[in-house]
């Protein structure tokens, strides 16, 4: 077990990385809003395959919350998360502070089209921006070599690579693979939330995809597909079905048949707790 330094400022962050830079060695980063689970350090572990040191920022950013949501009570465990990294050889953790990433007078906030375009924005029209304004920092002030994000929150995935491209970031942008509970509930360090009929309940919701998804592949059209997985759900027992959406998988652009690779997404809601899922079709 080796334990990770913990930095909080910019400056702090970059002095390190410049004595790695001294040994040509390869910087690879995981942002994380921190509460951490298998499914962050399966994306340490990723990360690990691409270079030689590695930094995990935690930092739960208050521009991707809107007033209702839960940025208060949001789970914050930075001394069990430093454990947690520790096992799996993290080298460092930068863990800001809001005052640091959004000091007084902070004016600039950075908007992305294309793929954040409907779906969660549909939802949470302040998210992406909050999200794209936070990253481009963190990899700004690291300019890191490789940085990876899960594939849970798969239309943050393609806005971030959209952003980094756009922004000419000489970055290489990594995609983890959803890590699932036993009963295949993506992790989430929102399923804290869930009361036990509930977090029975939230079980279902890859079920309900993955039979969606066999449908579609025998033959099903997108809008019977779509309106059978919303109905399927509000029987299993959720309070709403934000959206249940097959879409383009590269761009998010809404398709009429399945000729290209495809995925579908789902946002829910049930009891206090907002829960997101997706796969490919």
């Amino acid at each position: 077990m080796k334990t990770p330094g913990i930095v909080s400022t910019i400056s702090e962050l970059r002095g390190q990385i410049a004595q790695w830079r001294e040994g040509h060695e390869l910087v690879g980063l995981v942002p994380t809003m921190g509460a951490l689970h298998e499914g962050h350090l399966s994306l340490v572990r990723e990360t690990q395959k691409h270079c030689q040191k590695l930094v995990v920022s935690i930092f739960v950013n208050p521009a991707q919350f809107a007033p209702h949501e839960d940025f208060d009570r949001y789970p914050r465990s930075l001394e069990s998360d430093a454990d947690k990294l520790s096992t799996v050889g993290a080298d460092l953790i930068f863990a800001p502070s809001v005052a640091e990433m959004y000091p007084a007078g902070f004016a600039t906030s950075i908007e992305v089209g294309g793929p954040s375009r409907g779906l969660e924005t549909d939802f949470r029209p302040h998210f992406f921006g909050g999200v794209a304004t936070v990253v481009a920092k963190l990899l700004i002030a690291a300019l890191p070599d490789y940085a990876i994000f899960g594939e849970k929150d798969y239309q943050q995935l393609l806005v971030i690579r959209r952003l980094t491209h756009d922004l000419g970031l000489p970055i290489e942008i990594g995609g983890g693979a959803i890590v699932r509970e036993a009963d295949g509930l993506a992790m989430s360090s929102r399923n804290a939330y869930l009361k036990p009929d509930e977090r029975r309940i939230a079980g279902t919701l890859n079920v309900i995809l993955k039979d969606t998804t066999a449908k579609l592949r025998s033959g099903a059209t997108i809008a019977t597909a779509e309106s059978g997985a919303t109905a399927a759900l509000i029987a299993a027992g959720f309070k709403s079905v934000d959206y249940v959406a097959v879409r383009d998988a590269s761009t998010l652009e809404r398709i009429e048949r399945l000729d290209s690779p495809a995925r579908i997404l789902a946002a829910v809601k049930i009891g206090g707790t907002r829960l997101i899922d997706n796969m490919a079709v």
